[in-house]
Order: structure tokens, then sequence, then C-alpha cells
């Protein structure tokens, strides 16, 4: 089944060569979608025919995107953390075994229940593609069935073991290293393509992260890395060591930090959903995309440190706090979270892209800075099926 969507007032192809400007802007445009492809993209004037069409009455219209950072299999909220923090108590990354507690005493329909939640919360609000890390298990039996559940749901899994030493390894955090890296790794490799490692203070150092890392890609798994998120710190320059596709937070940076993101293949995914729930400083997105490094924007969602699904959200914070144009904003949540997940199929809208889009109830892209909070989400298709 073929669908046109006509009267597009703007089209963002993110194919410079399609249209203008880096997001490759088509005005009085038209779209074909044939199954779950992009099968046309042009002006209005030379749309082909299609089984059924769809009138965008001027509409602007987008790659939907792609959330390449969130942490959604879980149980239980921690909505009182959040008003602690909100009261002057500084975050700190041990808030995170709260919710590991309640994760293991979960079943695995309430975890299964959750997840498709908050994916169709998101699919909802525009995001097509989703990357889903573990890391509210922290054992063998149950990191293993956080992946298999994220699986069944998510477009990208991430085995994220090295999330924090869970409680009965306080004493041991090199056992605990030791068993991420083997056994762990071991069970949850299949079901993940994916390893991540949270190296921060109260979390993994340099050494403990590569080992970690090290062994996901002796696993066949490719690497990526939270990092720099609460002071500097080594976490970037191991990413870009390492190859990683993204190294995640990169709120705190060097300039040595910076040229290297900018001299490597490594997108610095930005999540400002966690700052502004954190009230820490936002990351110089400014920087990063001065110096020439690719930049990616992603919600983090997860029940701590960020409890958001929206990255309209994220774009509109982006573009105020973080120094980012609207146009680098739109990019950065839908081509910039493809390379950070290193796919070429999503998060724009050439020939043979998946037919992954959002169409907002506003004439531009720009509205989703403008008008910041407002629902702007008019219809969305996946893989070409309207959502």
């Amino acid at each position: 089944m073929s669908v046109v969507i006509r009267n597009v007032g703007e089209l963002v192809t993110n194919e410079p060569g399609l249209g203008d400007g880096p997001l490759g802007v088509i005005r009085d445009a038209a779209l074909v979608l044939d199954g779950d492809r992009v099968a046309w993209t042009g002006p209005a004037s030379r749309a082909p025919a299609a089984d059924e069409a769809y009138d965008a009455a001027g509409r602007a219209v987008l790659p939907g995107y792609v959330d390449s950072h969130a942490h959604l299999v879980f149980a239980g909220e921690r909505a009182e953390e959040f008003a602690a923090r909100m009261s002057g108590r500084p975050y700190a990354a041990g808030g995170i075994r709260t919710t590991v507690a309640r994760t293991r005493a979960a079943t695995d329909e309430e975890l299964r229940a959750n997840l498709r939640r908050l994916v169709a919360e998101m699919a909802r609000q525009g995001t097509t593609t989703v990357e889903c890390k573990s890391g509210y298990g922290l054992s063998v039996e149950q990191e293993e069935r956080a992946v298999r559940i994220a699986a069944e749901v998510a477009d990208e899994v991430t085995f994220l073991g090295a999330h924090v030493v869970p409680s009965e390894y306080a004493d041991d955090a090199a056992g605990y290293v030791r068993l991420v890296s083997t056994d762990m790794m071991d069970a949850c490799a299949p079901h993940a393509r994916w390893v991540d490692v949270f190296c921060e203070k109260g979390a993994f150092d340099e050494d403990q992260a590569r080992t970690v890392l090290e062994a996901g890609i002796r696993a066949g798994l490719e690497p990526r890395l939270h990092a720099n998120q609460l002071r500097p710190g080594p976490g970037v320059r191991l990413a870009v060591e390492l190859g990683a596709a993204s190294a995640d937070h990169c709120t705190f940076l060097t300039d040595e930090d910076v040229d290297a993101l900018a001299n490597s293949e490594t997108v610095a995914t930005l999540l400002p959903g966690v700052e502004f729930s954190t009230r820490q400083p936002y990351p110089d997105a400014r920087r990063l995309l001065d110096a020439g490094a690719a930049v990616a924007l992603a919600t983090d969602c997860n029940p701590g440190s960020c409890y958001s699904s929206s990255m309209a959200f994220c774009i509109a914070v982006a573009v105020r706090d973080m120094n980012m144009t609207p146009a680098e904003a739109v990019w950065a949540a839908t081509a910039g979270g493809a390379r950070a997940l290193r796919r070429t199929d999503v998060g724009h809208l050439g020939v043979g892209a998946r037919a992954d889009v959002l169409m907002l109830d506003a004439p531009s892209h720009i509205h989703l800075a403008y008008r910041p909070g407002v629902p702007q989400v008019a219809a969305v298709w996946r893989r070409g099926v309207r959502v």
C-alpha cells in the first residue's frame, strides 16, 4: 500500500542534495511512502500517484525522532528524589540502586507493560526509533531478563550491566567488573547490539570501564559510553580511543575532549532533560559544533535523573540553553541520533529510508523551539503505518 502526503508546507529531508540548507528543506513538497520505505520525495507539483492520499494542509513534515539514549526497562518511580533535588539536594549516581531494588522485584509482565507504555508514549510524540538500555538489574539473571524484554520492543538494545556497583558487591567492585565482563556479558550479548558503561565517580573508573567495553567488543558488541556527566573525566577520551559510536552526556569537557570528538567518528550525544531535572550546568553544544563534532540529542528517559520522553522538549531546551539553532537541534534529534546508532535507514526522508514520518501541527520546524510545551504532533507514521 502506497501513500502520498501532499501539500507539505515545509519538508525536512535531512538530505542537503534534495533541498535547501543542511536540513534539505523542500517547500510546497510531497512525500510518497510505499510499504515501510520512502519511495519518492520532491516538489508537490511532480508527485506521483499512490493508493492513498493525505493532505498535510501546509504543515511541516520531518523524519521521526531518533532517541538514541533511554533507560526504559524498570519498575517504580522516584518522584520524591526529584522533589528533594528541587529542594537543594545534589544529584548523585547512587540513586540508581533504588530503582534496582524495585526492578528486581517486578514480574516480566510488569516490566514489559511499562516498557511498551513508554515506547507508545514516545511514538505519540513523534519518536519512531528508540534505543533502550538495561542497567536496573545488575545480576546475571536480571540483566539477561532486561535485555531480552527490551529486544521485544526497542529498535536498539544496549547492555549496561556496568551502570553502578550493586549493594551486594559494595566491598568488591573488582569482582563485579569481572562478573559483568564474563558471565553477565555471555548471557546478555545475544540480545543486544551495544555495550555501555557509566564512567563516573560513584560508578566505574577508566580502567573498569575499559575492561567492560573491551569484553563487550570481544563478545561482538559495539561500544558507547556514559561520559563526563558530573565532572571532567576520562570518559570521552576512552570512547574515542575505543571507537565508540557515541559518548553521552558530555557536560564537562576539556579542550582536549572537544578536539578528540571533533577528530573522530564518535558522536557527542547531549541529554538536556537531565540537566533540567538535576540543575546541573547544560553542555555547550555550540562549542562542540564550532569545533566540527557531530552532535545528537536524546531524552535519557529514566525514572531518576530525567523522567521525560519528549524529544520536542529536548529540542526546545537545546535551542534556549545550549546555544543551538532550531535547525541544528532538529538535525541532532533526527539524523544525529541515527548517526549515534550508526543507522543509515532512519533520521532522514531520502528515497529508501524507513518510512518514519512526523507531521507537525505547525508550518515550520522552528515552532518546536518557538512554542515550547505546546502539543504540535498532527500525525506520525512508523514503518509506513499511521500511529
